[in-house]
This record gives C-alpha cells, sequence and structure tokens, in this order.
C-alpha cells in the first residue's frame, strides 16, 4: 500500500518499512499490528494537548457541519478574526497584524518577503539579505533553505541554487557579540533582518541558548537598524516553559513565526504576526506595496476552529505548570544517561528533553531498538529528545526515559 508514497527524510530504496498508524489517543499511538507505543516527541512537536483531545474535535465537528472552508481573498470569516485577535493579545508588546499560512516554512518564507518588502516599500532598495545563525533550521522550502546552516542541515546539495544570505555563529560571549557587530557595521546596508530560533534551535540539534543571546540580537538590530524575526514554530505555545520563547528575554521581536503547536496537531495552520511598523510600510495608497503573497488555503475555518479551541485549553488548564512538571521528571529521568558511553551531553529545557551523543553509528539499528521498548522516539544526527505532549501521564514519561537509558546503555 505504501509504494505510491513517497516519504519524508527518507532513502526509500534502503529504509525499514513504516509503521502503520491505525488510532491515536492521548500519548498513545496504536498500530495495524495491535502495537501500542507512547509518543515521545508528540507528531513532530505539535500534539500539545495530546491526542484526539475532546475539547478540539468537538470544535472541529461543529465548524464543519456549518462551513469547512471560504477564501479569504476579499472574504473573511469570524474564525479567522476571533483567532488573530487572540493571538495579538497573547504575544508581547505591539505583535498584533496577522497574516495566516498552512506551515511553519511557509510561515518563514513569509516574515523574509515581509522584512524584504519592508525596505523595498520605504524606497531602500539592496537590503535583501537575512542574517541568520550557525545551527539554525526554518524549513525545507527553497527560501528557508537559504536562511539554514548550509554546512550542519540538510540542504548543502542545493548550494548554488539558493538565494545567498549571511549565516554566522550565534553569539554567546563578549567575544561573539563583538565580531557579530563588526559584521552587522560592515554588512547591515544590504540586509533586510536577523532571523533567530529563540532559546532552542531545534531541527539543527536542539541546541540551546540563553535569554541575554536573545536581548543582545534585539540590541544589535535596533543599533544597526535591522528588523528581528524570531522563528517560534518550534519553541511557541509553551514548549520553552513560557507560552513563547522571547518572553524569557523580555524582547518584542518586529515578526514573529508560529505553528507546529498552534492548532494543537490537529490541522495544518501557520502564522506571521508584525508590529504595526512593519505594517504600516505596506498600508499605501499604491498596490504594489500589498504584501504578494496568499495562499489558497490561508485561515482554513476548520484549523482556526482547532487553533481556536486549542487556545481554550491553555487558557482553562495550566499547561505551563505542566511543562514545568515534565521538565523536572525528564531532568530527574535522564541524568544517569550522562554516565553512559559515547553520551557528551544531557541538557532539559521546559518540556524539551536531549541526549546529545558523540555520534550515532546505526541510526537503523537505534530506531529499532527503541521500537523494541514500546516507544515513539526518533533520533537524529546525534541525539536523541523527547518532546511530549505536556498532557502526557507521570509514569508514561517515565516509560520514554527508562527506554533512552535501557537502548543507550546496551548500545
Amino acid at each position: 500500500m505504501t509504494r505510491h508514497l513517497w516519504l519524508p527524510y527518507t532513502q526509500m530504496k534502503t529504509a525499514d518499512p513504516p509503521l502503520r498508524a491505525v488510532r491515536t489517543e492521548g500519548s498513545r499511538i496504536t498500530l495495524d499490528d495491535g502495537r501500542v507505543l507512547v509518543d515521545g516527541i508528540a507528531s513532530w512537536w505539535t500534539a500539545c494537548h495530546g491526542y484526539n483531545h475532546s475539547h478540539i474535535a468537538a470544535s472541529v465537528r461543529e465548524q464543519l457541519s456549518r462551513m469547512p472552508h471560504v477564501m479569504l481573498g476579499g472574504l473573511v470569516h469570524e474564525g479567522a478574526e476571533r483567532l488573530a485577535a487572540r493571538l495579538a493579545a497573547l504575544l508581547p508588546g505591539d505583535l498584533e497584524r496577522v497574516f495566516f499560512t498552512d506551515s511553519g516554512s511557509v510561515a518563514v518564507e513569509v516574515a523574509i518577503k515581509m522584512a524584504v518588502q519592508f525596505w523595498l516599500n520605504r524606497g531602500e532598495r539592496g537590503r535583501t539579505r537575512l542574517v541568520a545563525f550557525a545551527g539554525g533550521y526554518h524549513g525545507d522550502t527553497l527560501g528557508t533553505m537559504a536562511v539554514c546552516d548550509p554546512e550542519e542541515g540538510m540542504h548543502s546539495l542545493f548550494r548554488g541554487v539558493l538565494p545567498e544570505h549571511h549565516v554566522v555563529p550565534l553569539p554567546r560571549d563578549e567575544a561573539g557579540l563583538a565580531a557579530f557587530d563588526a559584521f552587522l557595521a560592515a554588512h547591515a546596508g544590504s540586509c533586510a533582518a536577523i532571523l533567530v530560533e529563540p532559546l532552542v534551535q531545534g531541527a539543527g540539534g536542539m541546541l540551546f541558548h540563553d535569554a541575554a543571546v536573545l536581548r543582545a540580537l534585539r540590541r544589535a538590530a535596533d543599533r544597526h537598524g535591522l528588523l528581528l524575526i524570531l522563528d517560534e514554530v518550534f519553541t511557541g505555545f509553551g514548549r520553552t516553559g513560557t507560552m513563547f520563547a522571547c518572553e524569557q528575554a523580555g524582547i518584542v521581536p518586529d515578526i514573529v513565526c508560529l505553528s507546529k503547536a498552534l492548532t494543537g496537531g490537529t490541522m495544518a495552520l501557520a502564522a506571521t504576526v508584525a508590529r504595526p511598523r512593519v505594517f504600516e510600510a505596506f498600508w499605501s495608497d499604491d498596490p504594489a506595496h500589498a504584501l504578494a503573497h496568499g495562499p489558497t488555503f490561508m485561515a482554513n475555518a476548520l484549523a482556526c476552529a482547532a487553533a481556536n479551541a486549542s487556545l481554550d485549553l491553555f487558557e482553562r488548564e495550566d499547561r505551563l505548570a505542566q511543562v514545568d512538571a515534565i521538565g523536572a521528571r525528564m531532568r530527574e529521568g535522564l541524568a544517569a544517561c550522562r554516565n553512559l558511553p559515547r553520551v557528551v551531553d544531557v541538557r532539559v529545557r521546559g518540556a524539551i528533553g536531549v541526549v546529545e551523543l558523540e555520534r550515532i553509528e546505526d541510526m537503523r539499528g537505534l530506531k529499532r531498538r527503541l521500537l523494541a521498548e514500546g516507544v515513539w522516539v526518533r533520533p537524529f544526527r546525534n541525539i536523541l529528545y523527547l518532546t511530549p505532549a505536556f498532557t502526557i501521564a507521570p509514569e508514561e514519561l517515565d516509560v520514554l526515559a527508562a527506554a533512552l537509558r535501557r537502548v543507550l546503555g546496551n548500545a
């Protein structure tokens, strides 16, 4: 049945056959052979409330009975208006203009386009480059590949095809900040914005940095007249311990990108949210100054219903307290991994737990051993990580941590 499927990030000639999921519930995935797996990564970090939450499901069913979708070209609907207003109220500062798309990659694409057109609309040509950082990952579309780490990312094959941007070391100390400031002094005139994943560079290796780095980047952007874009596709909606990671630094970006947990893992939806300063550069009598982007399914009514229901759950239930509890339990459960061979680091932030290895020599074998433990954990590069649903039961979290300890201990 899979012969017509083309799977992501997979050399399909040599890969193990994919597993067939037939049912989900909470933090469990049931396979067609009857096995039940504890999901340690919440479907690529999206299912923050667990699978099949009754409130989200009911909201989507009700919306489906009335209107599954309507184009946002010349029309709007209450779900999109309400969701945009709620996001503006939740986000820090004056982030208030919400542009909806379908995926995190496209949310970042739109942010790049916003930043470049911001300067064009102001009559400043030539400011077309972004400043991004080593270890960063922002998506798989051509535009976002160009701002990922070209050496560590998945996209080195496309060098020469992609637009050229600046990818520099993330400044983590005084020397790094001085070097970064000198770089901007030389190149800011050709740049539109600085782009960074706040607190955690996710698919680049779950690399952590502290809030002081974000404050320094905000100051640098202001000093050199650049926009600051935060890619909170992974970190947004509680994953790092606050609703948005930038809150821990006390900064407000000019543009923020959201997706993944926006709908609680139910449907595809993303948002690029800008401050008035950015939006005002597009507010004009000149049609050419309008933002030239418009996904067919932007602000899909079913997806907006799921997202509004997800925000209801954040309001009604103390998800951030659950994140704190998950973090504490993961610190305890993963601590013993520090003493295992080839482990170079164990780190936890919010509901993200990471075991970093020197290398993973047999990725296929490692995945098989994890499955044999009854867990769904997908290591990549040189790390194993846990990003569970915030509603995961403590005993399920213990199963995940114990599986990592056993698999690594027997490697």
